[in-house]
């Protein structure tokens, strides 16, 4: 069947709040030398499309203005030089942008097999979270079975798949959550410790415990300071984004003396090789316990693509608890 030439896809008018989200017509992509086009079934939707919507997170070079770092689908057709895939396969994929549409390119390595007998909207929900978490507590982070390791925002997409990954592969898991029903949602999923922000100070919770042999934090700010006091001696911070300032002062020493490491990194401008490093690890560790349904995505809402607005409305509320999907197909 020949393919369309133009596709429904929400285009952002202008840098503001979820109003600037319209359904508009654009032209289909086409697939470039060793790309992909995927027909989309499921888009996610994610804290970057927030910050790519305010004007504050621009797309990369080369990449599609359209907002949208994941989607699940079928294969619709394949660029020059594609060996991996083929028309009619279904897929996940994380993207360089352009979620938020009918049809959407990506490289062929950042596509993965959609698990054996999971849904289409779990199976958008997976790639950015996935590729974040694995590549930095695991990849970057060096986590281990029996280490003590603190996520913040347990709750979010990031945070559910953290407390799974973390736990299944032997770490000792603590979270941050803003309610009674977050913090019981993150215990269900593995914590051995969900604390209240509200209620109590995760500083002092983690010293009890020893300190924190690796944090995963993305609120940034005065957390910043805070997780050094709450790690362990020879601890490690990884930070992948700013809910609040990425500026703060602080003192260093605490570097030098406890032997501590600061590091971090964002996903979205990574080169398609490193990308494709990440995907490569993520399947031969992490898609067969998909496959063995042994982890899942946590599903909070779906919305229709016309309805994106109402989709950041909710995921910027916070009271979203896992993952928020468009339906596009």
């Amino acid at each position: 069947m020949p393919l369309p030439s133009v596709m429904r896809a929400v285009e952002i008018s202008s840098p503001g709040g979820p109003e600037v989200l319209h359904l508009v017509e654009r032209p289909v992509p086409a697939p470039m030398a060793e790309q992909i086009l995927i027909a989309v079934d499921y888009a996610g939707v994610n804290r970057p499309d927030a910050l790519q919507r305010a004007g504050s997170y621009a797309p990369p070079p080369g990449a599609s203005d359209l907002p949208g770092l994941e989607a699940a689908g079928t294969v619709a057709a394949v660029g020059p030089g594609v060996t991996k895939w083929a028309v009619g396969d279904q897929v996940c994929a994380l993207l360089p942008g352009g979620g938020y549409a009918e049809f959407v390119t990506t490289h062929q390595d950042h596509a993965l097999p959609v698990p054996s007998g999971m849904a289409m909207d779990q199976a958008a929900a997976l790639c950015e979270t996935f590729f974040t978490v694995w590549s930095n507590v695991f990849m970057r982070g060096g986590l281990k079975g029996g280490e003590r390791f603190l996520v913040h925002g347990g709750s979010s997409g990031i945070g559910t798949t953290a407390i799974q990954l973390a736990n299944h592969f032997g770490a000792r898991v603590f979270t941050t959550a803003g309610s009674a029903e977050k913090c019981a949602a993150c215990v269900a999923l593995g914590a051995e410790r969900a604390i209240n922000y509200r209620e109590e100070d995760f500083v002092d919770v983690l010293r009890v415990e020893g300190g924190a042999n690796l944090i995963l934090d993305m609120v940034g700010g005065d957390y910043i300071p805070r997780n050094i006091r709450a790690l362990a001696d020879d601890g490690r911070l990884v930070q992948i984004a700013f809910l609040q300032s990425p500026k703060v002062e602080m003192n260093f020493a605490p570097l030098m003396v406890r032997r501590l490491t600061m590091t971090g990194s964002t996903l979205r401008p990574q080169s398609d090789a490193a990308k494709a490093d990440i995907a490569a690890d993520l399947a031969t560790h992490v898609w067969p316990l998909l496959d063995a349904g042994r982890i899942a995505p946590v599903m909070d809402s779906e919305f229709a693509l016309e309805n994106a607005a109402d989709a950041h409305a909710r995921m910027e509320s916070s009271q979203h608890i896992g993952k928020i999907v468009l339906k596009v197909l």
